[in-house]
C-alpha cells in the first residue's frame, strides 16, 4: 500500500508527499456502548487500514483527495466550518486539526492530502478513528511535533465528538492507537486507562459485512447516548458505571421502560466484559464464545441497535461448532457481524453463512478473514 499511496499521491499533486501515516480498523470484541458509560472494553486492532500522505504548500489552500471515490475538497487555511453532503468525509480530517487547535499545538498550514483505504467504510470497523488518528499524526509530522500515544488518541476522540458531532467514547480511537499483533487492547474508558492481552492461540476472526449503512451522525446512536445519561441521572449518578444491577432493579417501574432497558444491557454488559478478561487468563474459549452470544442478545432485545440482518448472521453462526461465539461489532444500527472462531473455520463454512443471507435478504454479505495489526504509526 505504501507505494500505491506514493503513487496516487504524485498522480494528484505532481510532487511527493513528505508525511506517510497508517492507522487501523478495529474489532469491538465485546464492551458494546459501554465505553461512554466509562465502563471497560476489549477491541482489537485489524492490519485493514486508512492511509494518509501529505506535502506542505506554499500558499494559503488546503486540498483533500479521497483516493477510494475519486473526491476532491478544495479548502483554505480559514476555513473552519463542517462540510455538508458528499465532501463530508473531510470532517474527519477538519476535526483533527480543530482537535490541535484547541490543544493548542501547531497547526500546519496549506497542504495537499490525499486518503486511501483497504477498511470497509460503514461496516462498523471503525474507518473514522482511522482516518482521524492517520491524519492526526501526519498533521503533526509535517509541523515537527509529537505527543504520548494517549494524547494522540484523545486528539482523534475529541475531533469525532466536538467537530464531526459523535458522541462516541474512548474505544474506537483507543484500540487503533494502542493496537497490537495478536492481542486484543483492554480499555477501563474511566480513565482512560490502555493494556493489551494476548489472544488465545489457535484463534481468528471472520467478519461478515451486511453492507447495510449505519449513520450514527443521523441519531440513532446518540439517542442511545442520551438514554444512557438520563438512566445515570434517574440513578443518582454521573455514569451507568457508578452504580450497579441491584439498585436498577429498584428503579423498574420508575424510568421509561426503554431507559431501563439501555441500562440494563450497559450494566450487564459491564460485567460481561470482566468475565471474558477471567476467561482469557484461563483460556476457556467456550466461556468466552457463551459471553459473545449473550452480548448479541442483550443488543438485539435491551439496546435495540441490532437488526435483523445481524440477527441473522449471528444464529446462522451458532449452528456452526468451529464458531465459539459471534456478535454485532461496532455502534450496531447495521454493519458487520465478528465471529470468534477456532482455526478450523474455513471460506466454505463462511460461504454457507453468506448463501443463507442471499436467500434470506436477496444481496450479499462480504466476508473478511480478519487478521491483527499494530496501532497507527508514520510509515
Amino acid at each position: 500500500m505504501r507505494d500505491k499511496l506514493i503513487a496516487s499521491f504524485k498522480k494528484q499533486f505532481n510532487k511527493e508527499p513528505v508525511c506517510l501515516s497508517r492507522a487501523p480498523g478495529r474489532i469491538e470484541f465485546i464492551g458494546n456502548h459501554t465505553d461512554y458509560n466509562h465502563g471497560s472494553v476489549l477491541g482489537a486492532s485489524l492490519n485493514l487500514c486508512v492511509w494518509v500522505a501529505v506535502a506542505p504548500r506554499d500558499d494559503n489552500k488546503r486540498n483533500f483527495f479521497a483516493h477510494d471515490h475519486g473526491a476532491r475538497v478544495e479548502l483554505t487555511t480559514q476555513s473552519s466550518e463542517r462540510v455538508n453532503g458528499k465532501s463530508s468525509w473531510v470532517n474527519y480530517p477538519l476535526g483533527v486539526l480543530f482537535a490541535m487547535r484547541d490543544a493548542k499545538l501547531n497547526l500546519p498550514g496549506g497542504f495537499d492530502y490525499l486518503v486511501m483505504s483497504n477498511l470497509p467504510m460503514g461496516a462498523g470497523l471503525s474507518s473514522s478513528a482511522a482516518i482521524e488518528l492517520a491524519s492526526a499524526l501526519a498533521f503533526l509530522s509535517l509541523t515537527q511535533q509529537t505527543v504520548s500515544r494517549e494524547s494522540l488518541v484523545a486528539l482523534g476522540k475529541y475531533a469525532e465528538n466536538n467537530f464531526v458531532g459523535v458522541p462516541c467514547g474512548i474505544l474506537d480511537q483507543g484500540v487503533s492507537g494502542f493496537g497490537k499483533e495478536d492481542s486484543l487492547v483492554y480499555i477501563d474508558c474511566a480513565g482512560p486507562r490502555f493494556e493489551t492481552v494476548a489472544l488465545p492461540k489457535h484463534t481468528h476472526f471472520w467478519i461478515f459485512n451486511t453492507n447495510t449503512k449505519h449513520a450514527l451522525v443521523d441519531g440513532l446512536y446518540a439517542t442511545r447516548h442520551k438514554e444512557c445519561m438520563e438512566a445515570a441521572r434517574l440513578l443518582g449518578v454521573q455514569y451507568l458505571v457508578e452504580t450497579n444491577l441491584e439498585a436498577l432493579v429498584a428503579m423498574e417501574g420508575k424510568m421509561p421502560l426503554a431507559t431501563f432497558k439501555r441500562a440494563k444491557h450497559i450494566l450487564e454488559e459491564i460485567s460481561r466484559v470482566k468475565q471474558v478478561i477471567e476467561a482469557l487468563k484461563d483460556q476457556d474459549l467456550q466461556a468466552i464464545g457463551r459471553l459473545l452470544y449473550s452480548s448479541h442478545h442483550s443488543s438485539s432485545v435491551n439496546f435495540e441497535n441490532s437488526t435483523k440482518e445481524l440477527d441473522f448472521i449471528v444464529a446462522e453462526l451458532a449452528k456452526q461448532s468451529q464458531v465459539y461465539g459471534a456478535r454485532l461489532t461496532g455502534g450496531g444500527f447495521g454493519g458487520a457481524v465478528m465471529a470468534f472462531t477456532s482455526e478450523a473455520y474455513t471460506r466454505e463454512l463462511a460461504q454457507h453463512v453468506s448463501e443463507r443471507y442471499l436467500a434470506e435478504f436477496g444481496h450479499s454479505l462480504e466476508v473478511i478473514a480478519a487478521k491483527t495489526g499494530d496501532g497507527a504509526s508514520l510509515i
